[in-house]
């Protein structure tokens, strides 16, 4: 199934902020041939703002696309950024400010930061697994006097774990779980952490990040009620780890249930998981949006993390665990399952549904 184009064919001008950084350039690299949207506006910092952008940035990963070589990077400013769409790849200290600013401007804000995320009538979404959180922008709308809106993606280690246990908690409906993470180093951004740190050792410590993995994921699996999210009420208890690998975060959790769960039980319904019906056909969208596999030794981020785009989340080692029920080790692309990615593919539900319009 394939979702009608929401323009009749035509792309949707759209702005970047926080173009020049990391997850900046996965939006553009991934916007580059997208069949719904372009990119007409790069913004950055006051530093990189009047260059060109191929002056202005140092380009990290394959070659900068051709379209965005020569367009003038902006300020970040609603006042002179004009798209009706904004993806925003700042960071939590001027995404604080700004998001906001581009929303009473009137702009559809696909936020990164973890500025939003926890605000109760803001989206945190996942589009297979709770797209109907959307209805939360007419409270926002309401509640803060603007026409456009923030919406949010989760912390990259937290889209995970929630495309994981997602299928589970609904089927047996999830009530412990004790996680540990593996992090990739782009998780940190360019230039990111020393080698002399990373290499050949693992960081027992990311900031900030434990908390959001403890918190997020309990919105995420909440339940929509009249104009609020009841929180999930499983409790998580986290330890996050950077460790030597470039892209993929590696989640390993075990998971207590409300009923006892065999790891076949486990598997069966992780197999069946096709996601909400929202999010099938969007371009964004994987064919599978959780990969199981069988090998011992799998899922691995060097054999698997760029399937599907990088899109897809991936799940093994289901088996019993000693204390709790399951045990199971996740694995997803941090860049673009767990930021770039997972923006747009919130953008294109949007425009499935109307909220993203055309003029």
């Amino acid at each position: 199934m394939t979702v009608p184009h929401p323009f009749n064919g035509a792309r949707l001008p759209v702005a970047i902020l926080g173009a020049t950084g990391m997850v900046g350039q996965a939006f553009i690299r991934l916007l580059a041939d997208h069949p719904w949207f372009q990119v007409t506006t790069v913004a950055a910092s006051e530093r990189s703002a009047g260059k060109t952008f191929a002056a202005a940035t140092r380009w990290l990963e394959g070659d900068m696309p051709a379209a965005v070589r020569d367009l003038i990077v902006q300020p970040c400013d609603p006042a002179l950024i004009t798209e009706s769409v904004v993806f925003s790849a700042l960071d939590s200290g001027p995404a604080q400010e700004l998001e906001p600013a581009f929303a009473r401007c009137g702009a559809i804000v696909l936020s990164n930061a973890k500025s939003y995320r926890m605000a109760s009538d803001v989206p945190l979404l996942i589009p297979e697994i709770n797209a109907a959180h959307i209805a939360l922008i007419v409270t926002q709308r309401a509640q803060r006097g603007w026409s456009g809106a923030i919406v949010t993606n989760a912390n990259c280690a937290t889209i995970v774990l929630a495309m994981a246990l997602a299928p589970l908690h609904a089927a047996f409906g999830a009530r412990r779980l004790f996680v540990a993470t593996m992090q990739a180093v782009s998780g940190a951004g360019y230039p990111g952490v020393s080698a002399l740190d990373i290499l050949g050792n693992v960081v027992p410590y990311i900031g900030d990040e434990e908390p959001k993995l403890e918190t997020e994921g309990q919105k995420i699996l909440g339940t929509l009620t009249g104009d609020a999210i009841v929180l999930a009420p499983f409790i998580v208890s986290a330890h996050s780890n950077r460790v030597a690998v470039e892209h993929g975060h590696t989640v390993c959790m075990s998971v207590e249930f409300d009923v006892p769960v065999t790891a076949g039980a486990a598997l069966d319904v992780l197999r069946d998981w096709r996601g909400d019906e929202a999010s099938h056909g969007l371009p964004s969208s994987p064919p599978m949006p959780l990969v199981v596999h069988t090998s011992l030794d799998r899922p691995q981020p060097r054999r698997d993390v760029q399937r599907d785009g990088g899109m897809s989340a991936h799940v093994g080692r289901v088996r019993a665990d000693p204390q709790l029920h399951i045990r199971l080790v996740a694995m997803g692309h941090n860049v673009i399952r767990g930021a770039a990615g997972a923006s747009i593919q919130n953008a294109e539900l949007l425009a499935a549904r109307g909220v993203i319009r055309a003029g």
